[in-house]
């Protein structure tokens, strides 16, 4: 079974490109749709990621983030005085490390996400609920693959 699925992918090349596709489009019209209907102002993809770090490891330092994130820090410390700017990040003095700052999140950063999160699963929800069961099915069996395919990028790309 796994030769054929692996046979498959190589002799198919158009799998790669369409499941890429497919994700890509799905997860750009959730955003979409979510901020049509947001009051605060739009944050943009790597303010966001930076965040859900942030809430995720409170305390991380910049260059970590940078590294977890794959990008220069001084992008990142970027990132931070305008997220600080907005009340959605603290930047403390690390106590072990004079010169390097603890990244934390305010309440307002915490809000923020998890009502987006609530409203992207409700959206999701909405729509997987208007499919028939066999599509239910399948994207519920899709689910562990997708995340094993995500790890992998992930190992990948932390590898020298």
């Amino acid at each position: 079974m796994e030769d054929d699925v692996e046979n498959h992918v190589e002799g198919d090349s158009a799998l790669p490109e369409e499941l890429a596709d497919a994700l890509v489009g799905v997860q750009r019209l959730i955003r979409r749709r979510l901020r049509r209907d947001m009051t605060a102002p739009q944050l943009r993809g790597a303010e966001v990621e930076l965040l859900r770090l942030v809430v995720e490891r409170p305390g991380i330092g910049i260059s970590d983030a940078a590294k977890e994130l794959y990008l220069a820090g001084n992008s990142v410390s970027t990132l931070v005085n305008q997220l600080a700017r907005q009340g959605y990040l603290l930047r403390e003095t690390d106590p072990a490390d004079r010169r390097a700052a603890r990244l934390l999140p305010t309440s307002a950063a915490e809000d923020r996400l998890s009502e987006w999160r609530r409203r992207r699963a409700d959206l999701v929800r909405h729509q997987v609920s208007r499919l028939d069961e066999p599509d239910r099915e399948t994207l519920l069996a899709a689910i562990p693959a997708l995340r094993r395919l995500a790890d992998s990028l992930r190992e990948e790309t932390e590898r020298p």
